[in-house]
């Protein structure tokens, strides 16, 4: 019969190293995703420390109890949840929220692996910096997630994901030994790149409890601007354009199809829209510039190349603060009406640059055959990860469409393949995508990746099921 919970002789010395605060009550909110495709069991437990998880994981080490890292539960792909006949401690990092320190000249901020994303952001600007990584779930992402998973977010183009934003990190291993590699340093050429090797692990290889981080200058002002483009070729092009005319100021490239707003007409939430007439195809285009540079000149000069260039023959250029805010308000609302909506299928791809024009010709081609379907394709164009997600008709549940869906999910997934791309740009594999790795990946890599998780995980212990855990039995 499957435990629901860690057994008592687990839990009792636990009970005598760390303070009552550090358990939990088991919620739904620690046994499910957002998606509502994966329902967990588990006992919580939340350290107040590195020391606390380190002993947490000796004693499950020794018990030979699954250990499942628990941030914010944003993750889209399965990783914060287990499932099975034996009972993980499932560790969450929601009591470790310190800022460790914080060296504005150096551009550098420490902190905990509990901290939530709008609060490191708060810090750095707090400081007269900024720290770029931002996503839709700011509020209630952890870093010690963020960094697992290698997250993206709105900023990749200009800033990098995650990895680029870490210069060390502090963890602990599966046996409970603690990795100290909180470094500062830009250079460090000392053996391998341990930071790199648990950044987007998922928990498999190690548990992050601290990261310092890169900070950035801060733009002295920033515009953005919404343009109508005639196709995804077009904005590929104005993409181009843009690089060109402002270099490494451009921000934020979003690719933006008229389904986004329509479903937003169709089941809220209530956005302002930029037209009268949304167009078939936008892109969100965000600058941001030193002291003397004006951003509304900047996207102003940009349409008229556009304009000249037959790219774009409509846009609007914010022209205050809220008017900005409204712009993102749109682009940041298209996942909640998606999940309004209920996806048959959501798919988080990257391709070449060049093959995105392709990539959405051939994907809508493909499906059609399956049936009355409507593609929502949005995302980072100016990384090449789109957000292509396959919808049930108008007035019909996507229950109705659960024999195709995963048809649905290999066709767009072999696509992407064909194409040279990724079926798994920013959110991970978790769980979800463990049969995708098995199929898409190289061979020669999956013989590494499982060598590297036998080696500082031979007992299976952290995060089973995630990513690698049944890939080691193939």
């Amino acid at each position: 019969m499957p435990l629901t919970s860690v057994s008592d002789a687990v839990l009792a010395p636990l009970r005598e190293a760390l303070p009552a605060a550090a358990f939990r009550e088991t919620t739904d909110s620690y046994l499910t995703e957002p998606r509502g495709r994966y329902r967990g069991r588990g006992t919580v437990i939340a350290p107040g420390s590195t020391e606390e998880v380190a002993a947490v994981v000796r004693a499950c080490a020794a018990a030979s109890v699954p250990v499942v890292p628990y941030g914010g539960g944003t993750g889209l792909v399965g990783g914060q949840v287990m499932s099975g006949d034996v009972a993980p401690v499932i560790l969450s990092l929601e009591r470790m929220t310190r800022v460790r320190g914080l060296w504005p000249d150096e551009g550098v901020i420490e902190v905990d692996a509990g901290c939530i994303l709008a609060d490191v952001q708060a810090a750095a600007a707090d400081a007269g910096r900024l720290f770029p990584l931002s996503l839709a779930s700011e509020g209630s992402a952890r870093l010690g997630g963020l960094l697992a998973t290698n997250a993206g977010g709105l900023n990749v183009l200009r800033y990098g994901n995650a990895r680029a934003q870490c210069l060390g990190l502090e963890a602990v291993l599966a046996d409970g030994t603690v990795w100290n590699g909180l470094s500062r340093l830009r250079k460090d050429n000392t053996g391998y790149d341990l930071r790199d090797l648990l950044i987007g692990s998922e928990g498999t290889l190690g548990i992050i409890t601290a990261a310092s981080l890169r900070l950035m200058p801060r733009p002295a002002a920033e515009g953005v601007a919404i343009l109508a483009v005639e196709s995804p070729a077009a904005a590929l092009s104005l993409l181009a354009l843009a690089q060109a005319r402002v270099g490494e100021a451009l921000s934020a490239f979003e690719l933006i199809h008229r389904q986004g707003p329509d479903f937003l007409a169709e089941v809220g939430p209530e956005v302002r829209m930029p037209f009268a007439g949304m167009p078939e195809w936008m892109v969100l285009v965000e600058v941001g510039l030193p002291a003397g540079l004006s951003p509304a000149d900047a996207l102003e000069a940009l349409f008229a190349d556009a304009l000249e260039a037959g790219l774009s023959d409509d846009g609007v250029i914010a022209q205050s603060e809220a008017q900005r805010a409204e712009f993102w308000a749109l682009r940041e609302a298209i996942p909640e009406a998606n999940r309004r909506i209920g996806s048959i299928s959501s798919h988080d791809i990257s391709v070449p640059l060049s093959e995105v024009p392709a990539f959405i010709r051939a994907g809508a081609e493909r499906l059609a055959p399956l049936g009355d379907i409507r593609i929502n394709c949005f995302g980072h164009l100016g990384d090449g990860n789109l957000h292509y997600n396959a919808f049930p008709a108008r007035g019909r549940s996507r229950d109705e469409y659960a024999d195709i869906r995963e048809t649905v999910k290999r066709t767009v997934h072999d696509l992407a393949h064909e194409l040279g791309g990724s079926v798994s740009a920013e959110h991970g594999i978790g769980r979800l995508k463990v049969g995708d790795l098995a199929r898409y990946g190289d061979p020669a890599k999956l013989a590494m990746m499982r060598a590297i998780k036998h080696a500082l995980d031979p007992a299976g212990i952290l995060n089973p099921g995630a990513m690698l855990g049944a890939l080691t039995a193939s």
